[in-house]
């Protein structure tokens, strides 16, 4: 969430930058101020009251020890009747202080200045593209066709177990998703990410750190007897191991890589952009995740969008990077570039990955700080981005390969896939 610092120095400022987002902050950033202002006078008071109580203590003593009782009784009924009045005052600071984080939490993270305006995801920024779509035959058969032919993956079976959007790989099927999850993994690693396992649910304190909750949308499972959430994204626990942390400077950056199955709820979500596997309530994706210096954050994001681009490319798949523009951010998000790859048979771009910087937003929430070499501490900047998500990469391999003997291996996965073609 934004820091109070951050509102207090340039309210209008920030009320212009989330305008950008189409998030019109213009009452509740005034209502943060003037609740703040309450605080600050509370605590002012307060600590007025607290330093002339002690004070009156310790002259007690002295009093009574003067001989002066009549005094130091008198003293001791004043005490008596501040104490009542400290009472009251820590009870409304306390209110103050939930009042002001129930208001901070509503308010998006701020826009970085290079993000395009725009309303949706056509109005995204184009900046690069790479590698060349294949020449398909007339008869090219979309990826759920494919998944049939070659019994591939199985999605009716799965809505018989759970219900629609929990397909069931089989044979191959099973083994190419493995074999992603292996590769991208390696490939993370050799990067320099720490390989980390995490849990598949959270805890209401996790899905809070990461900006997931208060869930306005809807979109994460709850197991309601427990009080747990299903993880939208291996980004929710791995960020949350640094919750409530101090770090040294010179521990940065972080670099943790996980795998782990996603669970999206995905409302509302129908029609033929979400047929096969394009949109799905469980599926399996390879996170990064990077705690970093506000100085150096950027520059890891680079070092992130460079990986991500290495993937697409040994996988043979074309694709191109999308700016995202400030109405299609997510709500914590500072700077986000989406990768798209190119469906041949379907004939559209599908989205395989997100990497983003969320400067400190995410960073205030959880309590997450370094301690520099001067031996001041300040948040620290946290950056994720998926490095792959698996089910349209899967699409885009399936369908861009096929060829008149069956499905094509890229050369890349060979080695993980055990096999150069699904026939």
């Amino acid at each position: 969430m934004l820091t109070l610092k951050t509102i207090n120095d340039n309210p209008e400022e920030v009320i212009l930058k989330l305008a950008k987002k189409h998030f019109d902050a213009k009452e509740l950033v005034y209502k943060v101020l003037d609740e703040d202002k309450r605080r600050k006078e509370t605590q002012s008071e307060l600590d007025g009251l607290l330093s002339e109580v002690n004070s009156k203590s310790k002259s007690i003593g002295a009093l009574m020890k003067d001989g002066k009782k009549e005094e130091a009784e008198s003293q001791r009924l004043f005490v008596q009747e501040v104490k009542v009045r400290i009472q009251m005052l820590e009870g409304t600071l306390k209110d103050s202080e939930r009042e002001l984080q129930e208001m901070l939490v509503l308010m998006p993270n701020l826009p970085a200045d290079i993000v395009p305006e725009g309303r949706a995801a056509e109005d995204n920024i184009e900046v690069k593209t790479g590698g060349e779509a294949p020449g398909l035959s007339e008869d090219a058969l979309p990826h759920w066709d494919l998944a049939k032919k070659y019994d591939l993956i199985d999605f009716e079976l799965g809505v018989k177990i759970s219900g629609a959007g929990f397909p069931v790989y089989k044979g191959k099927g099973a083994r190419l998703q493995r074999a992603l999850i292996n590769f991208f993994l390696d490939k993370a690693r050799d990067a320099g990410y720490l390989e980390v396992q995490p849990p598949y649910v959270v805890n209401a304190a996790s899905g809070y750190g990461t900006g997931q909750l208060p869930d306005k949308e809807g979109q994460m499972y709850h197991a309601t007897a427990d009080d747990l959430y299903l993880i939208p994204t291996a980004e929710v626990p791995v960020t949350n191991i640094y919750r409530d942390t101090i770090l040294e400077e010179k521990e940065l950056p972080i670099k943790n890589t996980a795998y782990s199955a996603c669970f999206r709820r995905e409302a509302g979500s129908y029609g033929k952009d979400v047929r096969g596997l394009n949109r799905l309530h469980q599926f399996d994706k390879v996170e990064i995740v990077r705690i970093d210096t506000p100085e150096h954050s950027y520059e890891s994001l680079k070092e992130m969008i460079a990986h991500v681009e290495s993937l697409v490319t040994e996988l043979e798949l074309p694709w191109r990077i999308l700016r995202l523009c400030g109405g299609d951010m997510s709500f914590t998000s500072a700077l986000t570039y989406d990768f798209e790859v190119y469906s041949a048979a379907q004939k559209r771009w599908l989205e395989v990955s997100s990497v983003s910087n969320f400067e400190s937003y995410q960073a205030n929430r959880l309590k997450c700080r370094y301690r520099t070499s001067d031996k001041k501490t300040q948040l620290v900047h946290t950056l994720n981005g998926s490095a792959l998500a698996l089910p349209r990469i899967v699409a885009a391999l399936l369908e861009n390969n096929q060829k008149p003997d069956g499905i094509h291996i890229p050369k890349a996965l060979v080695p993980y896939t055990g096999f150069e073609i699904i026939d």
